[in-house]
């Protein structure tokens, strides 16, 4: 690995942080202007992940950045490596594209002026939160962008304002804030024993035992809630039934992955030779993958097969833990990669997943799937999408998914772990199933003629650059493997 560039004030740093923060800047400003047409947004937009692009640059030319923020006898600590560098470019473009997509879906909906008004902010202040968890290297800075991350989403799923949305918000606030609870009892453990936030003097310092698993479980718990890995998955799919679309699209692509990446540096630094509790956690996901593939398939409303959709996806992302545990490097180093790889191409289907789902339920004014036949015929861009999104997440070449899952199928097989091997083939095909039984009522050529609304051609071509980025990354795999090779591991 290169040398750390080290200056907390140099210009990278400096960049960094800008572009960390004025997302929230602009959230103000979209506040008391709220935009009207998706062009200012998109140019105001850009030139932050442009911005993040050329930090990657310098990482990867000159190893990760570090630094520490001193309040008077309390220190911050941050970093940017290959890892948190790629999360926060994948952030700030799937954001960009929400943004823009919302000022479509505000004209074709007439939303509430107060409540679009009220996206803006939210919108910065879940950007800034996400980007803070992705470069934070101290629990109490990972704590604070966690709350406000939590606070910005229940706030954005309350937007709507009906009973329904109220009632799922408010049930998400509960879990979010036990989820809090028990991360802070974890935390408290941890400080007890070694009087350590920072994560490095803790991987340093922090002794196996009981203490050290305690906590562990006590954080594990609490992200696990916010994450909604099964078994503890009940407040997820309510809250995206009532959700505007980019809020749904934000939220199944970003917010619930960044608890699974705190868990995961956690653990690799604590107790990164925990096989059994490893092995549970990938139990854990293997249960999801099924029961959410089930749930999906038997769902009649296309935004709840998206939403049990994203259960049984985040599944996938815990088999790292049973491969990491205790296994040959050259296995490790494979599921690592195929983790975040995994995470990433299903961020950007699913988000372009949750957006054709939103065009189609918009144009024809049907939410069931049975009522959504013959759509085919009307509405032939959405569904296309639809259905290029989904190659990504049934793992098909050439997308990210596929070279994902390859990689995961290839580190199991080194570890001589088949039930992944097994629940990795199983899961592909309920991905299929519930993805054909849409189209299989979308091509019923005997269904009544739909009456469409048209749509602002913008909402459909983000959703379809979306679908056709998560193929794009699959083919262009090289670049993020390389950078997180060079430094994206613990």
């Amino acid at each position: 690995m290169n040398a750390p560039l080290a200056p907390s004030l140099s210009f990278p740093a400096v960049v960094l942080w800008l572009a960390l923060l004025v997302p929230l800047l602009l959230g103000l400003l979209a506040w008391r202007f709220p935009p009207r047409r998706m062009l200012p947004v998109l140019l105001a937009g850009t030139p932050l992940p442009l911005a993040t692009f050329w930090l990657l640059h310098r990482v990867s030319a000159g190893g990760e950045l570090v630094g520490v923020w001193s309040l008077g006898e309390l220190q911050l600590h941050w970093r940017l490596n290959g890892l948190a560098g790629l999360l926060l470019l994948l952030t700030q473009l799937l954001l960009l594209a929400s943004a823009t997509y919302a000022v479509g879906y505000w004209r074709a909906t007439v939303l509430p002026e107060r409540a679009f008004a009220g996206f803006w902010p939210l919108l910065g202040g879940l950007a800034a939160a996400l980007g803070v968890i992705w470069v934070a290297a101290d629990l109490l800075t990972l704590y604070a962008a966690l709350e406000l991350m939590g606070l910005t989403a229940v706030g954005m799923m309350l937007l709507p304002g009906k009973g329904a949305a109220l009632v799922a918000g408010m049930r998400y606030l509960i879990y979010a804030l036990v989820g809090s609870l028990a991360w802070l009892l974890g935390v408290a453990l941890l400080l007890g024993a070694s009087g350590r936030l920072d994560l490095a003097g803790l991987a340093a310092t922090t002794e196996p035992g009981p203490v050290t698993g305690i906590a562990m479980a006590m954080l594990a718990a609490g992200l696990l809630l916010k994450a909604a890995i099964f078994p503890l998955h009940g407040w997820l799919v309510p809250v995206h039934a009532s959700a505007w679309t980019p809020v749904s699209a934000l939220h199944g692509a970003l917010v619930v992955k960044a608890s699974f990446f705190i868990l995961m540096q956690l653990w690799q630094r604590l107790v990164p030779e925990g096989v059994a509790a490893a092995w549970l956690l990938g139990l854990l996901g293997s249960l999801a993958v099924l029961w959410g593939g089930l749930q999906a398939w038997r769902a009649n409303e296309l935004k709840k097969v998206v939403a049990w959709s994203t259960v049984g996806q985040l599944g996938y992302l815990m088999l790292a833990f049973p491969l990491l545990a205790g296994t040959s490097a050259a296995v490790a180093t494979l599921a690592w990669q195929a983790t975040w790889l995994q995470l990433a191409g299903h961020a950007l289907a699913k988000a372009a997943m949750f957006m054709a789902a939103g065009n189609l339920l918009l144009a024809a004014g049907e939410s069931r799937i049975t009522d959504l036949a013959g759509t085919s015929r009307r509405l032939p861009l959405p569904l296309m999408t639809f259905g290029l999104a989904a190659v990504t997440l049934m793992g098909l070449p050439p997308s990210a998914g596929f070279t994902a899952k390859w990689l995961l199928l290839q580190a199991a097989i080194l570890a001589g772990q088949w039930l992944w091997v097994a629940v990795l083939v199983v899961g592909s095909l309920l991905t299929a199933a519930y993805v054909f039984r849409v189209f299989r009522c979308a091509f019923v050529e005997a269904a009544p003629r739909h009456e469409v609304r048209s749509l602002p051609a913008g909402m459909d071509l983000i959703a379809l650059l979306l679908s056709l980025s998560a193929l794009g990354l699959g083919l262009a795999a090289e670049w993020p493997l390389a950078l997180l090779r060079g430094g994206g591991m613990p």
